[in-house]
């Protein structure tokens, strides 16, 4: 009986390696910075085939052509001859008459060596990127090594690394082979396969249960200033609470953690962040950061990411479920995955105690603040939609922040139609449980769906006024039936130029100030043409030293309103920049700093409200 069941074993394996896409990444045998890959096909059914790389992948809303990292690229028929073909764009070649097409060799280059060169294209985000470099580490995420054939998706897939024999792969996928040069899985299409990334490095791992859930942390850090180990308590406490806080909405029953801290050496990266998948994310931070800077980070992004397991991993609609790489089409809510996602990653902190109340609101009022940078009447539907293009991409991290706060109001108009029956985390679960992984729903029917799992048609309201029409959602009513209100306080007048100084960030390859692209310049920025894209380099010939950072802002706080002032900035032109001087008289802006705080009398309906949304109990 084991004889026999162990031969069919034998048989069926044999069978769906001869119907999958063996896949080759080569680790070991890197040349001038490249991998090698090759792939092999199960004989074609088209005589006419179209080879693809991704422009973009789920959980990422940019086009980023992983296609242009590719060289070298050859078609081979059976016999090892090389098939003509036709590149059309970044990410796709077409073949004619390719029924004889077996192979598909070519090269990778890695994104990360790209970031601070935006000439010619905007940087990959680094969690979303690829990283190689010998001997020290090699960031897998599968949608930049690996492509497809059109029709030929749903084709499961053999993956096989080649890796030095001393290095260890941090990844959810389980290694079906016992050889320390190669580690062989097997996934069942090419949707799998771009859910399942790849750390390998030199071993820094650790596993370990948490709330029923198997986790491996695995950890990158350049200089060995940290260990995977340094963050195991913190990262215990938080999935415990993670778990806890979404009970059967979450069935993960392991999870991988990719830590990559970016060193001042190598890879001068910037998209600092994470990115989410089924049973793992991939995470990017500096190296140079405090211990408890990368706990609190771990805490804000690992979490976020890890409630994305639930929303739009596990429920979502036909664009994500049927995912077009080459030619996306995008999903109207954004609200709901990233903006009830960033929603629960703050929620849970509070409703499990990972921090304190007057932090939680710290964290809403921030949310109000920088959503002002934004355009506050372009509908959230109508800027998901259409997030890939130029008129709109700038807009996409508004959902971080009017997306978390919209999530928030739905959820204290729902405590409140329902009696504290029904918050935003119960309407997800009845829509999960209505859906699922496997069922995706109508992107245009949505709000159908949830008039349907909560019972109450004023959300159809709610949805067509702030979500998708061009009403300014009034946080501040919302707020206020929760016992809190909004504090305004008009700070003295300053010189600086952006209007919010805290946006202002540090270029150490050029030893300039830098500013977010969605900043709101200073009226004195204005009026001398400064650009929210120039750096600055000095300031009436004060350079900036990030070891004397406080001489520069010290000397800026002096300076009075008409006063004469030059400054020195570095402009982009093309793929170089110029040195330019910029001279106007000073003009100092007044701030309104807006704070919450709660009430110190509210009444009985806010205060029974406020608990209910606060502890997240009925």
């Amino acid at each position: 009986m084991e004889k026999t069941a162990l031969s069919l074993g034998i048989l069926a394996a044999a069978f769906v390696n001869a119907q999958s896409i063996k896949t080759n990444i080569d680790l070991v045998n890197v040349k001038d910075d490249k991998v090698a890959v090759t792939m092999e096909f199960p004989k074609m059914k088209s005589g006419d085939v179209k080879f693809h790389f991704p422009k973009t992948v789920p959980g990422t809303y940019s086009v980023d052509d992983y296609g242009r990292f590719i060289e070298g690229i050859k078609f081979l028929d059976n016999k090892g001859k090389e098939l003509a073909f036709t590149k059309v764009g970044d990410n796709t070649y077409k073949l004619k008459n390719a029924q004889s097409l077996t192979k598909v060799t070519y090269f990778v280059n890695d994104s990360f060596d790209e970031e601070t060169d935006a000439t010619k294209h905007k940087a990959v985000f680094s969690p979303s990127g690829t990283d190689i470099e010998e001997g020290k580490i090699y960031m897998v995420n599968t949608h930049g090594f690996v492509g497809y054939i059109d029709n030929m998706q749903d084709v499961p897939y053999q993956l096989i690394i080649q890796k030095p024999a001393d290095f260890y792969g941090t990844t959810a996928l389980v290694d079906q082979d016992k050889s320390e040069a190669t580690d062989t899985f097997t996934l069942g299409n090419y949707a799998k396969l771009t859910d399942s990334p790849l750390m390998y490095s030199k071993p820094d791992y650790i596993t370990f249960n948490a709330g029923g859930m198997d986790l491996v942390l695995g950890v990158y850090s350049p200089t060995g200033k940290y260990k995977a180990a340094d963050f195991k308590e913190n990262l215990e406490k938080m999935v415990v609470a993670q778990k806890k806080f979404l009970g059967d909405m979450n069935t993960n029953k392991k999870y991988a953690i990719m830590l990559y801290l970016a060193g001042t050496e190598g890879p001068q990266i910037k998209g600092f962040g994470a990115l989410e998948h089924h049973e793992s994310t991939s995470v990017v931070l500096h190296e140079m950061m405090p211990k408890e800077a990368i706990d609190e980070s771990i805490v804000d992004v690992v979490s976020h990411e890890f409630f994305h397991t639930v929303n739009p991993l596990k429920t979502h609609s036909e664009e994500i479920h049927y995912f077009d790489y080459a030619d996306p089409k995008m999903s109207q809510h954004l609200w709901m995955y990233e903006g009830g996602t960033e929603y629960f990653a703050n929620l849970f902190q509070i409703q499990e105690g990972l921090i304190t109340r007057d932090q939680f609101l710290q964290r809403i009022s921030d949310k109000i603040k920088n959503s002002k940078s934004y355009n506050d009447t372009m509908p959230f539907t109508v800027m998901s939609k259409n997030i890939l293009l130029d008129e709109y991409k700038d807009q996409y991290r508004n959902v971080y922040e009017k997306g978390t706060l919209l999530t928030m109001c739905l959820d204290i108009e729902l405590r409140k139609l329902s009696n504290g029956e029904m918050g935003y985390r119960d309407m997800i679960r009845k829509l999960s449980q209505r859906f699922g992984e496997n069922k995706p729903f109508k992107d245009d029917k949505l709000i159908d769906e949830l008039v349907t799992v909560t019972g109450f048609p004023q959300v159809r309201d709610f949805y067509n006024k702030y979500i998708a029409g061009s009403q300014p959602t009034p946080y501040a009513e919302y707020l206020a039936q929760v016992g809190v209100e909004i504090n305004k306080q008009e700070t003295p007048p300053i010189f600086w130029f952006v209007k919010d100084p805290n946006q202002t960030g540090y270029n150490d390859k050029n030893n300039t100030f830098v500013f977010d692209e969605s900043s709101a310049l200073s009226t004195f920025a204005k009026s001398i043409g400064f650009k929210i894209t120039d750096e600055i380099v000095a300031l009436d010939g004060k350079t900036i030293d990030i070891k004397n950072i406080q001489e520069f802002i010290n000397y800026s706080k002096t300076i009075k309103d008409g006063q004469n002032v030059s400054v020195t900035i570095l402009r982009k032109n093309g793929d170089k920049s110029d040195k330019m001087e910029l001279k106007g008289k000073a003009v100092l802006d007044k701030m309104t700093m807006e704070t919450l705080q709660f009430k110190a009398n509210p009444t009985a309906a806010e205060k029974k409200l406020q608990e209910q949304w606060i502890t997240g109990k009925k």
